[in-house]
Formats: structure tokens, sequence, C-alpha cells
């Protein structure tokens, strides 16, 4: 290869590490040209796979400033999905993919420039995909929101419960502040006693 067109390919390498979301490493080793079109295609539009050179790729690594942990696992014959979309549903397709034909292996990877291991790569694929997490969120503000359509649908009528309850309770108290004011009137001295008790002049 020449000078011109290594240096094309680390910068073209570069822009894929910097531009991905994330990337999962692989070794592809013993697959066919057939099954490395079906992985592909199983991948989706999310994610490009590619087959790579371990002396390009630490180039390029390095350049976009991946650390050790992931340039360290660069090799033997490499491959890299590069995802530009959710990690996690392409991390399920390599999985997937790798339990079906022993000879994907899964190295490890990459995500927001943080380095992973294959164990963490195994970890990402065990997570819900970003579609699921997003339905499950849905589904709990919808469920949110009719909880306090319910509450709010409730108000006015414990408000007129609440108003009826006080107007009783008034009701109640007029009652027994009434009762007693009308008995004394047998008891009162007329006025003429009053006036008739009062000292004389």
């Amino acid at each position: 290869m020449a000078k011109a067109e290594k240096a094309a390919a680390v910068a073209e390498l570069k822009n894929a590490f910097e531009s991905s979301n994330g990337a999962v490493l692989t070794e592809y080793r013993g697959l066919t040209v057939a099954q490395l079109k079906e992985l592909r295609t199983n991948l989706g539009e999310n994610a490009k796979f590619a087959v790579v050179k371990n002396t390009l790729t630490k180039l390029a690594a390095d350049g976009a400033g991946l650390d050790e942990q992931f340039t360290s696992l660069l090799e033997g014959p490499s491959a890299i999905a590069f995802v530009n979309g959710d990690v996690v549903e392409a991390a399920k397709g390599l999985r997937d993919f790798a339990k079906a034909n022993e000879h994907l292996v899964i190295k490890g990877g990459f995500i927001d420039g943080k380095s992973m291991d294959a164990a963490e790569v195994a970890k990402l694929a065990d997570l819900e995909s970003r579609e699921v997490l997003l339905a499950k969120l849905a589904g709990a503000m919808k469920g949110n929101m009719a909880k306090a359509a319910a509450v709010f649908a409730a108000l006015p009528t414990q408000t007129a419960q609440l108003a009826e309850a006080l107007r009783a309770k008034r009701e109640a108290a007029g009652e027994t502040v009434e009762a007693p004011a009308a008995a004394p009137a047998d008891d009162a001295p007329a006025p003429e006693a009053a006036a008739d008790e009062a000292p004389a002049e």
C-alpha cells in the first residue's frame, strides 16, 4: 500500500472512531464471505462492519484519543462494527451472531470514547435497547399522567363533599348554640322587678 493510501486509510478510520457512538472489535478468522455478508445485513444501517488492518487501526485509534486498552486488542484478523445509533442493539446483533457462528469472536470495543473488554461488551448486549427503554419510559409517563388526571378529576367532587361537610357541621354547631338561648326567658327578672329592687333616693 502506497504512503498516500495508508494516510487516507488512517484518516478514514480516525473519522470513523470519532464520529461513531461506539464500536465493537471482533476477530473474524474462519468466517466465509457469505457469513460476513449475512452479519452486515443483520447489523442493519446503523452499524458498518469493516475488516481493518491492525497497524493502520492502531494509528487511527491513537489519533482519535482511544486508550491502550483498546489498541492492545488489535491482534490477529480484526474487524470492527462502527455504530452510528443504538450501540446496545449492535452489541446484541454481534452477540447473537457469535452464538450461531463460533468463528466470530468479540474482543472488546468502546462507547463514547471509553474502552470496553469482551465481558463489558457482553453486559452491554444484555441491556435493553433504546427503543424498549423509551417505550417503558413512555408507559410510565402515561401511567403517571393518568393518575394525575384522576386526581384532578376528583378535586371538584372532593371540594363539594368538603363544602357539604363543613355546612353540615356549621348547622349542627348552630343548633347547639341556639337551643340554650331560648330557655332562660321564664327565669329572667321582669323589668318591673328590677326597678322595685333599686335603692330609693
